[in-house]
């Protein structure tokens, strides 16, 4: 965080109080005991339960002690045992809260399901239940109370870390074979960390309370030790004659926790303001020679990528509903496909269970899956985890959720070549800044050293790039990389993919919803509509020969120089049908200007219609084998 943005905080009226109310409690919790206990322990059998004085003022207690000294000798345990409390009781709550995000399905519904229960009973009560327990004293109250306040902090935790668990990064995490407990440490925790300071934090003055509170009751720190609640239980029963045996404990309490609750809300302002990291990232320098990764050999038809008949199955509100259904890629190596179709077609769920990135309720299914010729099906998990953290690289759409927001981008590269080369961190962190050279990235030993916040949205997509590359795939599935991007960044990503499919004989599968992008650099395009594949063909016959009707309204939907500005643009009329209700033939037949009673009728299927082109049209435009317009299939 920018250090003036920290200091402008602290010089408000709110950061003057609370740390000028932080340096006196800690002041006195030091320096009480010190100086304070002789007072404090001193006995005075002319002076029992006085009223406030110039030599005592705020009395005495029924021995003849100063309640003044005793309650500042009282400072420091009874912040002790409150930071105990939270301390004790924020770890157990951050494992059990985060703990559900990294377990199996099962495991983690039945923590969550032991977290709700908890939550159910009030913390004081929970307290005072678990004190009967773990018996009178400090340490049984210290016990009690850390555990009702776990409950609160778990939920909390879940909460946040349940959003973050969604990220792209922990995703791109868990296909590289992260294990579990480094995604927690390392991807989950340190992006959740800011509410659960600012919230224990505040939770200090509560914590004290409660702990006062338990020794008022006579569980918690008992005679001859004591706390501000073991002074006020002695000083109360004389309330009437000497209020300053019970006012001061009562006062040090309030003015205690109310200091926690404004350096809470300092937090807040100050780590709203702006986001840190928390891992240091040492300087290297290049020159050091990496290890090239194995690669088998391929021939020359090989597919790097072969689905068939691919079905993703969703749980619906009635009954469960197939959004992508008997979708069928075959990539070659250095070949660049484009998948297009307006949003809702099921390009990116595509992508994501061809990638074997579909979880639990999403079911992925397909009667082929292979990967380099590897069937993913029949592979053991941990063998199909390292050879899509090496073999397939992802960019995400939003590059700023793909990358780890708390860690440097150096160190994220990083993290790829140490978990599947073994890589030493110093020797992964010199590749890594290779692969940011390599995308175009200027000075990219500073910017290893600079997280994602500090890169401009096509840095970030560059780098989410040069991630993919730390392993040299045979694959890179992008999906609509050049979205939210100015036109001059577009072009340049899209020319970063093609140089490096070029070059490196990487496969590229692009996802896209503009016609323009892929058109670029794609050399076949896939069509979807509605779950399905409608059409493909060679990227230079979409302008002039697209044979299903829908890839002709997409095409001509895209305005170019010699379109004309006196006519509406032209569009395609009504919206895509939800996969959850499907018409009974062609999904497409409503919006369709050519469609008969048949279309609505039967479903056609994607029939081969010459070399390299198919369609599931009845009525196409162009029929490849004929190379004629208007011409009808064959029924």
């Amino acid at each position: 965080m920018n250090r003036g943005r920290i200091l402008h905080h602290l010089r408000s009226p709110l950061g003057i109080v609370t740390i000028l109310l932080l340096v006196v409690l800690v002041a006195t919790a030091i320096a009480g005991p010190l100086f304070f206990s002789d007072r404090a322990r001193e006995i005075s059998v002319d002076a029992l339960q006085s009223g406030a004085s110039s030599e005592h003022p705020f009395g005495t207690d029924a021995l003849g002690r100063d309640v003044f000294a005793r309650t500042l000798v009282a400072t420091r345990l009874s912040l002790v045992l409150a930071l105990l409390v939270v301390g004790i009781g924020v770890a157990a709550g951050v494992l059990v809260g985060t703990v559900p995000v990294v377990l199996g399905r099962r495991a983690g519904r039945a923590v969550v399901a032991g977290l709700n229960l908890m939550v159910a009973f009030p913390g004081l009560l929970l307290a005072l239940f678990l004190a009967m327990i773990f018996g009178v004293g400090a340490r049984g109250a210290v016990l009690s109370m850390a555990i009702g306040l776990a409950p609160s902090f778990a939920r909390l935790t879940h909460t946040t870390a349940s959003s973050i668990a969604g990220a792209d990064y922990v995703s791109a995490a868990r296909m590289l074979g992260v294990s579990r407990w480094r995604i927690l440490t390392r991807h989950v925790i340190p992006n959740i960390s800011e509410p659960l300071v600012v919230n224990a934090t505040s939770q200090i003055g509560t914590a004290l309370l409660s702990i006062s509170a338990l020794s008022y009751l006579g569980f918690g720190v008992q005679p001859p030790a004591y706390d501000w609640g073991r002074m006020l239980a002695d000083g109360l029963p004389a309330i009437y004659t000497n209020p300053g045996a019970a006012l001061a404990p009562s006062i040090a309490t309030v003015l205690a926790g109310l200091t926690f609750v404004l350096a809470g809300e300092l937090l807040t302002q100050i780590l709203g303001d702006g986001h840190h990291g928390h891992l240091a990232l040492p300087r290297v320098t290049s020159g050091r020679e990496e290890r090239p990764a194995a690669e088998p050999e391929r021939t020359a038809d090989e597919s790097v990528l072969r689905v068939e008949r691919l079905t993703v199955t969703v749980p619906g509100e009635g009954a469960p509903f197939s959004p992508v259904v008997d979708v069928d890629l075959h990539i070659r190596p250095g070949e660049i496909v484009g998948v297009v179709g307006e949003s809702g077609s099921g390009k990116s769920l595509t992508a994501m269970a061809a990638a074997h990135l579909t979880s639990f309720p999403n079911l992925a299914d397909a009667e082929v899956h292979e990967l380099r010729g590897q069937d993913l099906r029949a592979m053991r998990p941990r063998d199909r985890e390292r050879l899509l953290g090496t073999s397939l690289a992802l960019v995400f759409q939003d590059p700023m959720s793909s990358l780890n927001p708390s860690l440097r981008v150096g160190r994220q590269l990083a993290e790829v070549a140490e978990t599947h080369d073994g890589a030493s961190r110093r020797e992964a962190l010199e590749r890594a800044v290779d692969r940011l050279r390599a995308v175009l990235i200027t000075a990219p030993e500073d910017r290893a050293r600079q997280y994602p916040m500090e890169f401009s949205g096509g840095m970030r997509q560059r780098a989410s790039i040069a991630m993919g590359l730390m392993a040299q795939p045979a694959l890179i599935i992008a999906d609509e990389p050049t979205t939210a991007l100015d036109v001059t960044v577009q072009k340049e990503v899209l020319g970063l993919l093609q140089r490096i499919s070029r070059e490196a004989g990487a496969a590229v599968l692009l996802i896209s919803h503009d016609m323009a992008v892929v058109s670029e650099i794609a050399s076949r395009v896939v069509v979807m509509y509605a779950g399905r594949v409608v059409e493909e063909l060679p990227v230079g016959a979409l302008a002039a020969e697209a044979a299903h009707p829908y890839t002709s309204a997409l095409v001509a939907s895209i305005p170019d120089m010699s379109t004309d500005r006196s006519v509406p643009l032209a569009n395609i009329p009504g919206r895509p049908p939800h996969a959850s209700a499907l018409p009974p033939g062609c999904a497409f037949a409503p919006r369709c200007p050519r469609a008969s009673e048949r279309c609505t009728e039967e479903r056609p299927e994607l029939v081969e219609l010459a070399a390299h082109r198919s369609a599931a049209c009845w009525h196409p435009l162009v029929d490849a084998s004929m190379g004629s317009a208007g011409a009808e299939r064959a029924v």
